[in-house]
């Protein structure tokens, strides 16, 4: 088995960065294609794609605007289009997702996302029909600022709401932002509360997240992906999928609430599977990799 070097899908106008780890070029072999979440690329799934490529075909892929992908700028609702601009959404990385596994995979697939890489395999799934054999969420983002979510009861969010957005179209509020956060020094603070154990906070990583933010158009996905006040929650995709879903949640995620998760479990019954990683924060996959390997192959097992 080895890990193939990054190739090239040209998907429309981009260059989208992928890899393969297998054992076997088998017709009939399982493939798992793995999608990571916000800031992240294929390669935060360095403890998976080996170990998972040892009994089935385990693709990685860089979401459009992050990794090695192309990288266009972000075109927000009200802005006219501009030449080598998008307007960042999971209907886009999802789209990018459902065609790759069409073109390039072509034969059936179980996805597994992390974070924001979970509601887009939702609704990559929604699209692939029966081409989807399952879907492993691990800490998928339950998008508490999406507007559906806000309470009307919510006094102080009613009103700071507009003035935040109003901030946030703003380039040079964007760009500010995403200059502060990416730099190794903040990387590591903020890994250090995505991870509680402290596990596997190493060098590599760092640079795994930050190397893509020096990239010419690094801050244009990070603006277009904050501007994302009203898009899928993964509450509305999980009744249009009629497909095993497995959750995998670390016990201590600083950001997506375990709680929710598990009433996630109790709401919808293609939800087959609730495993918590004790110990574990918002990256269990990178945090407790052994532990989670043998969950999503548990599940896969189960379900093939």
């Amino acid at each position: 088995m080895s890990l193939k070097k990054s190739e090239i899908w040209k998907w429309k106008n981009w260059e989208i960065s992928w890899s393969l780890s297998k054992k076997n070029k088998h017709e009939n072999c399982i493939n798992i294609l793995l999608v990571h979440g916000f800031g992240a690329s294929k390669k935060h799934w360095r403890h998976n794609q080996n170990f998972l490529g040892e009994v089935f075909n385990c693709y990685a892929i860089d979401l459009l605007g992050f990794g090695e992908s192309s990288q266009p700028s972000a075109s927000l609702n009200y802005e006219p289009f501009k030449e080598n601009s998008t307007r960042y959404s999971f209907d886009l990385w999802s789209n990018q997702i459902s065609t790759f596994c069409s073109e390039v995979i072509k034969s059936p697939v179980y996805l597994v996302g992390n974070s924001i890489g979970g509601v887009i395999a939702l609704k990559a799934a929604e699209i692939l029909k029966d081409n989807c054999k399952g879907v492993i969420l691990i800490d998928c983002a339950q998008r508490t600022m999406d507007d559906k979510r806000l309470k009307k009861s919510d006094i102080f969010m009613n009103f700071l709401r507009p003035v935040l957005k109003t901030l946030v179209r703003q380039r040079i509020v964007s760009n500010t932002l995403f200059t502060r956060a990416a730099n190794p020094k903040i990387i590591k603070k903020i890994l250090e509360q995505a991870y509680p154990s402290g596990k596997n906070i190493d060098e590599e990583l760092i640079e795994i997240l930050y190397q893509p933010s020096k990239r010419k158009n690094s801050k244009e996905a990070f603006r277009g992906f904050i501007n994302l006040f009203d898009d899928y929650l993964a509450t509305d995709l999980f009744d249009k999928v009629n497909i095993p879903i497995q959750l995998i949640w670390g016990e201590k995620d600083p950001w997506e609430s375990l709680s929710e998760a598990k009433e996630w479990k109790k709401n919808f019954k293609n939800i087959k599977r609730l495993d918590i990683i004790k110990g574990a924060g918002h990256c269990p996959h990178d945090e407790e990799p052994e532990r989670t390997n043998k969950l999503i192959s548990e599940f896969i097992q189960e379900t093939k």
